[in-house]
């Protein structure tokens, strides 16, 4: 998984070194192998027409946010275990899972930690060896994250698992009714959606902090993204929701945003839809 810097819910560091929250496309190189194509047929590009929006943060004078509307109010879904390709070619069953999940921070890791000690062995297939030999691991840049078991996450359970395929963390939240953001790595939770960061210098010597809300598309991997087998966000197989984007990701949104600003993209995306020809829609979407 791609790693991030975590901010703040709905408050941005205004420090002057504000990094992206996907600092690691600068260095990251893919390690899943390079050997099989994208499907064309069922991917779009990454360049088109997108309909952006920037308003001031309800919440925070010094802070605006740009947000993409193409991507918010697209028809997307995570389709894992329903026809997901995986990012790994003869993978398809660890969907986005196959690298693991790097920390956002140490607060980060600690956050998962207490959640992980929660975990039995009827929900985390692999709690035995997790637990006798740890769960985390360091990468090449001696960055820490998820270990790999068996070419995946330790924490996914693998197909015909009692409890399920899938993130045992993700599954943890779910018997104990809570959101999936509680429990799972920062990275884990927000994908596909990308929030950046960036200084905006006015005109009248005034600063404000952009914070940016989009698609997580294969650029956001960095360079080794182009190399992935299948990413979901452009392929027409995953656009089929019923709802869009800004409504099903609504608990991660406010996570992300503050509940006043996602409050005021609400009202936003709903502008948009209600328009008679919406410009810049998803080209991923069903017509």
């Amino acid at each position: 998984m791609p790693k991030t810097k975590k901010a703040k819910p709905g408050k941005a560091t205004k420090k002057q070194d504000t990094e992206p929250d996907i600092k690691h496309a600068e260095k990251l190189e893919m390690r899943a192998p390079a050997t099989a194509e994208p499907d064309p047929s069922d991917e779009t590009g990454p360049d088109f027409a997108r309909a952006w929006v920037e308003f001031p943060d309800p919440a925070d004078d010094e802070q605006v946010f740009r947000c993409d509307l193409t991507w918010l109010t697209s028809r997307w879904s995570c389709i894992f275990g329903s026809g997901c390709q995986g990012i790994q070619a003869g993978r398809a069953d660890d969907g986005c899972c196959t690298l693991g999940a790097h920390f956002s921070d140490e607060d980060d890791e600690k956050r998962v930690a207490g959640h992980v000690a929660r975990l039995t062995p009827d929900l985390w297939q692999f709690h035995d060896v997790g637990t006798e030999s740890g769960w985390t691991q360091t990468d090449e840049d001696g960055d820490r994250q998820t270990r790999r078991w068996q070419g995946s996450c330790i924490f996914q359970n693998r197909p015909g698992f009692p409890a399920g395929a899938g993130c045992s963390l993700h599954i943890l939240a779910l018997r104990e009714g809570k959101e999936p953001l509680e429990t799972k790595p920062d990275v884990c939770w927000q994908l596909p959606v990308r929030r950046t960061y960036e200084w905006i210098d006015r005109p009248d010597d005034t600063r404000v902090l952009q914070v940016s809300i989009g698609e997580y598309d294969r650029r956001g991997w960095g360079p080794g993204g182009h190399d992935l087998h299948w990413w979901c966000t452009s392929a027409t197989s995953a656009h089929g929701a019923g709802e869009p984007v800004y409504v099903s990701y609504r608990p991660e949104l406010i996570e992300l945003m503050g509940k006043e600003g996602y409050e005021r993209l609400t009202e936003l995306c709903e502008q948009r839809l209600s328009a008679l020809l919406p410009m810049a829609p998803h080209p991923a979407d069903p017509a």
